[in-house]
């Protein structure tokens, strides 16, 4: 049986931001060779696999998760400090102070530099400051730092995932690995279950710089509808109650708006009742719901899409916070859509 949590200690410990996911696709295809009838990789870095029915003229349904996470790249490198930019989403707010993992070979240690508050005045010591005005340290001189670290190599905040409170984990990368291990754990939910449709499963890339690999991806598969699982805002004490109704704990989110099918959403909105899987709904009011649903909608003539999230806090930082509770709640709803009939 998979261990929801520990797998997540060990994808999200991988390194994978956007363009340079080799080191986690390489272990997210190590699992699902294990579960599926066949997996491969694509021209994007997309691994892709599938659970063949064997029954012929079988309808195509995909789940996809994306494996990417935010980052950063070296723009520069000044006085042995090493300027970079975001890869992504990254959230300039939480960055300086952070520790950090740049991708050379092997890989190096570095601390985002901040000025101390006795050397600002107050009202600087008050704004955020921008990406383009920070660097990273990384202890050395001008010379040192050039024969060590080159423009373009890649970085990603330090430290994997970690036990946090009841049954829940903290970590980067969560977005959007632990959809990936709902995904996972759908499949093995499933077992040796007959289905009436072949099964296809996407852990794509550089979703976080513009759905980039579910494009291509989804294209190649042609899937008849597609599952799309993310993760979604789960209420703080500061978050605005109108735009942050879903709880962490809660279930998985179910959404409605015109980036979704109303059929397929209405089905599995059914499902989660029927099934008594804890869920909640969410609204998307937009036609793009921020996540791969929207490249994979419009893909070719068209697919029917659902979207689900599993509740998070603090999104796009080094301490994103899951509840297991909801992986497995995703999981299950996953399972019985496969599981569906005509």
């Amino acid at each position: 049986m998979i261990d929801i949590m520990e797998t997540l200690f060990d994808i999200c410990a991988l390194p994978g931001p956007p363009g340079f996911e080799i080191p986690v696709a390489q272990r997210v295809r190590d699992l699902l060779e294990q579960q599926m009838d066949e997996t491969w990789t694509d021209v994007l870095g997309n691994v892709l696999s599938v659970r063949r029915c064997g029954k012929d003229g079988a309808r195509k349904l995909m789940f996809d998760a994306h494996i990417d996470e935010t980052g950063l790249i070296i723009t520069g490198i000044e006085e042995g400090f090493l300027r970079f930019a975001a890869l992504g989403g990254t959230d300039a707010r939480v960055l300086p102070a952070s520790e950090v993992t740049i991708l050379t070979e092997p890989p190096m240690y570095g601390v985002i530099g901040v000025m101390p508050p006795h050397a600002l005045e107050k009202e600087e010591s008050e704004k955020v400051v921008k990406i383009e005005d920070m660097f990273i340290d990384i202890g050395m001189q001008q010379e040192e730092a050039v024969n060590a670290v080159t423009p373009g190599t890649p970085a990603v905040l330090a430290h994997g995932a970690r036990r946090f409170g009841d049954n829940k984990i903290c970590g980067k990368a969560l977005d959007d690995r632990a959809g990936f291990v709902a995904i996972l754990r759908a499949v093995e939910l499933l077992g040796d279950a007959a289905l009436d449709v072949d099964l296809y499963v996407m852990a794509s890339v550089q979703e976080e710089v513009g759905t980039r690999g579910a494009t291509p991806g989804v294209y190649a598969i042609a899937p008849d509808c597609c599952v799309v699982v993310d993760v979604g805002h789960a209420k703080t004490p500061d978050s605005k109650p109108v735009e942050t109704r879903e709880e962490l704990g809660g279930g998985v989110i179910i959404s409605r708006g015109p980036n979704m099918n109303a059929v397929l959403t209405e089905s599995m909105i059914k499902l989660a009742c029927g099934c008594e899987i804890k869920h909640q709904i969410n609204v998307e009011p937009g036609g793009n719901s921020g996540t791969n649903a929207r490249a994979i909608q419009i893909s070719r003539e068209g697919v029917a899409t659902a979207l689900l999230s599993i509740p998070m806090r603090y999104m796009h930082g080094a301490h994103e916070v899951i509840s297991i509770d909801d992986v497995e709640n995703t999981a299950r709803l996953l399972a019985e859509t496969a599981r569906i009939r005509d």
